[in-house]
């Protein structure tokens, strides 16, 4: 029997689907959500951001204070994959999504789009008719793709580092 790639990743990919689940945070997670933030920035956006803009952006993790109000005031929903968080994202106000991290380790698995889905059924469930973001150069097509569109492009400057990313929004119906 011949099994092409695209059937194993298939069945790979519905597999870890089925063991995923989502539950919100709480503080005993910061610390495994701090390193999957780091570990995603320097790994999964080495190909957009060079080695000094992905510390600068990095460097954001030792904002514990900024970090503990995250979870204490936003919508913080994890991706759960055997005791182990896949990936997460956020929602402030309703509206924005201010965190959508995805593990190194679980990227292109369907993780982020059910992830996303979660987040934007949040937002309809606070009446919001538009969600936005900041989107880095490195999510901004999944973000196209789902149906999000580019306002502007902005140019953020952190610890004296140039970032690019771009104000997206999507109409919620």
């Amino acid at each position: 029997m011949i099994v092409s790639f695209d059937t194993i990743t298939s069945i790979i990919t519905l597999k870890i689907k089925s063991l995923m689940f989502f539950k919100k945070a709480k503080i005993s997670d910061l610390k495994e959500m701090q390193q999957l933030y780091l570990e995603t920035i320097q790994s999964v956006c080495k190909d957009d951001y060079n080695v000094a803009q992905r510390e600068a952006w990095s460097s954001g993790v030792n904002n514990t204070e900024r970090w503990t109000e995250v979870i204490e005031t936003q919508f913080v929903l994890l991706a759960i994959i055997k005791d182990q968080i896949a990936g997460f994202g956020t929602l402030k106000d309703g509206n924005y999504i201010d965190f959508f991290y995805i593990h190194k380790d679980f990227q292109r698995q369907g993780i982020a789009d059910k992830l996303l889905t979660e987040l934007e059924l949040e937002a309809k469930n606070h009446n919001s008719k538009i969600i936005t973001s900041d989107i880095s150069i490195t999510a901004k097509p999944f973000f196209e793709k789902k149906g999000y569109i580019v306002k502007a492009e902005q140019k953020i400057i952190r610890l004296d580092i140039e970032l690019i990313n771009y104000k997206m929004e999507k109409h919620l119906f």
